[in-house]
């Protein structure tokens, strides 16, 4: 088991900055990928972005590239999202999760390769 608590959301003016954290604890950290999810209300449960149990591999969502960058403390058991030049459309609740995966290079984009999920924080941004 993994248990997987994000913070860092709140309300930020457009153009703003956010830094999401997600701590985990349970079983080894560095063994999964691990991924930012987002879901406003009434639409689906979209990936953000992934990052791989190195570090060194990340994946992003078209609409966040150039303004939000995952990072992750394998030390600290710890994956941050840092979201800068916010826009309205970024409103959500922002989920962590980790996918168990063989190959340190490996990202996931699709909910169902995660098998454990934070709570959510929401994240709003105003115009």
């Amino acid at each position: 088991q993994v248990q997987l608590v994000e913070s860092g959301g709140g309300l930020v003016q457009a153009g703003g900055s956010l830094r999401l954290s997600c701590a985990a604890s349970g079983r080894t950290f560095s063994t999964f990928a691990m991924g930012w999810f987002r879901q406003a209300p009434g639409q689906d449960r979209d990936v953000v972005a992934s990052i791989s149990r190195s570090g060194g591999r990340t994946y992003y969502a078209d609409s966040v590239k150039g303004r939000f960058t995952a990072s992750r403390d394998n030390a600290e058991n710890t994956v941050y999202l840092q979201m800068n030049s916010l826009r309205p459309e970024d409103t959500a609740v922002y989920y962590c999760a980790a996918a168990p995966v063989v190959s340190s290079v490996a990202v996931r984009t699709a909910a169902y390769d995660y098998d454990y999920w934070g709570q959510g924080t929401q994240v709003t941004v105003s115009s």
